[in-house]
């Protein structure tokens, strides 16, 4: 086994739930969430060819993940046009309103993937117990922006979630 194969097994093993996880804050589609997955587990097996340690594992795997997963939303916004919108503007319009602790989770999830891809992955990264220098050192922002974006990122999502909650509409627009 090479070096990379024994990499990518380490990082697959160590990581596969949160890329599981990370998969579901980018696409809604259960196929589709599959096949993201599989481009991702393709990348990092390739990344390895070129990893030379200089950052932890962790932080590769992040990177290579959320870079991979950029990339997918971007293709998938080329074939279907559908506009990102800034924090200000996540509609909750297609998330259906329970109090189910599982639908509630799927309704948090669907407006995190309406985030745009630098906001969607820093919450995300920040969700799987990342701290901000190591979001950080993810995104290339400062870790005092990262904190700034973190409690902003949340309280919008918070009053978005509570706003759909407690009037019971769409918002469809």
């Amino acid at each position: 086994m090479s070096s990379q194969d024994r990499q990518y097994e380490r990082a697959a093993q160590e990581f596969g739930g949160a890329l599981s996880r990370l998969v579901r804050g980018y696409e809604a589609d259960p196929e589709k969430r599959r096949d993201l997955l599989q481009e991702i587990h393709l990348s990092l097996w390739r990344s390895f060819a070129g990893f030379d340690e200089r950052c932890a594992l962790r932080t590769w795997v992040y990177r290579v993940a959320h870079n991979t997963a950029a990339g997918w939303v971007l293709r998938q916004k080329r074939s279907r046009p559908q506009m990102l919108v800034s924090l200000e503007e996540v509609d909750v319009a297609a998330v259906d309103v329970r109090h189910d602790e599982h639908l509630a989770l799927d309704r948090l999830t669907g407006l995190i993937r309406q985030l745009r891809p630098l906001d969607r992955q820093v919450i995300l990264a920040w969700l799987e117990g990342l701290d901000a220098a190591a979001i950080g050192e993810l995104t290339g922002l400062s870790s005092g922006n990262i904190a700034t974006k973190i409690h902003r990122i949340k309280a919008i999502l918070t009053k978005q979630f509570h706003q759909g909650v407690s009037d019971g509409t769409n918002h469809a627009g």
